[in-house]
């Protein structure tokens, strides 16, 4: 069955609640007034964006605070994103609608906003959603259900199904390759290496599965091709015989992401997104769905070392 459906909600149609640990809008945005500064601490090198934005939420129980930040020039584009935040200071007297100045730290693996000064006060007009587009009808799935096959296209060009790896265990995450902020896509595709680190020493000495495999899944298909996935795949360090990034037709994107409550609004070059990554067993089962961005590789590999072994 296909239906219609408002280009700006697709994925599951929902908002984001305080039970996501991570969601992130990516919008096309007029170039704000920041500036990038480089210091060390601890041998770490932070690198800092002076940055303006309004807020959208804060989640003090969950020390972040939601902001629609204006474009970071030779960083990042405009985005709504909830931040961490390390002092309650920073947050204190915020409410939705205060436009404020702030800093973004940004570090190799980890990223936070410090130094938070309102300005002024905005009224949020609600977004425009315009254009449609097909999508198909699907179920949500669960723990348990058996997994549907859906067809994507590797960075290499060639044609994968999910069915291509029954009979192992397999870990599909969703990214595009425009987010660079490190708390949510790398962060997705550094867990994949983490885990297929961990996989493989177990391989290696004979105490784990060898029947593994990973698919970082782009639902950016008119912007990811095969060769832009390509030349992003070699920023991180995988073997093609274990870990796809790919990428299909947003009709089936649509579908795979909404079965497993992932929402992705694409509107006028606006991105808003959650994460999920989702293990399926060798029987070809869901065997785990990891919400958000707070799981670590250990889980991850964990997950998939019992799914291998399902007969």
């Amino acid at each position: 069955m296909v239906a219609a459906a408002a280009l700006a909600w697709s994925g599951c149609g929902k908002s984001p609640t305080a039970s996501e640990p991570g969601t992130a809008t990516n919008a096309a945005s007029a170039v704000s007034k920041t500036s990038a500064s480089s210091a060390k601490t601890a041998g770490e090198k932070i690198t800092r964006y002076e940055v303006l934005g309004v807020v959208q939420q804060v989640k003090t129980n969950e020390s972040k605070i939601v902001i629609k930040h204006e474009a970071i020039p030779n960083y990042m584009a405009a985005m709504t994103m909830p931040f961490d935040y390390k002092s309650s200071n920073d947050v204190t007297g915020l409410t939705p609608g205060d436009q404020v100045h702030f800093t973004l730290a940004v570090t190799d693996d980890d990223g936070w906003v410090e130094n938070i000064r309102k300005t002024g006060f905005k009224t949020n007009a609600p977004p425009e959603h315009q254009s449609v587009r097909r999508v198909r009808d699907v179920e949500p799935l669960e723990i348990g259900d058996l997994m549907p096959d859906y067809s994507f296209t590797n960075s290499f060009g060639k044609k994968i199904s999910l069915s291509d790896y029954k009979g192992q265990a397999l870990a599909f995450t969703f990214i595009f390759t425009r987010c660079p902020f490190p708390n949510f896509c790398p962060r997705m595709n550094k867990n994949f290496e983490g885990a297929y680190d961990i996989l493989k020493e177990g391989a290696e000495k004979g105490n784990g599965p060898t029947n593994f495999h990973f698919i970082s899944i782009s639902f950016d298909p008119e912007f990811d091709t095969p060769e832009r996935l390509k030349t992003y795949s070699e920023t991180f360090h995988f073997d093609p015989a274990k870990w796809d990034f790919a990428t299909g037709a947003m009709i089936d994107i649509d579908a795979i992401t909404e079965q497993f409550g992932l929402y992705f609004a694409y509107d006028k070059g606006n991105f808003d997104h959650n994460l999920r990554t989702v293990v399926i067993d060798a029987a070809g089962k869901v065997a785990y769905i990891f919400i958000g961005n707070e799981w670590k590789p250990e889980e991850l590999a964990a997950e998939m070392a019992k799914a291998a072994t399902v007969k």
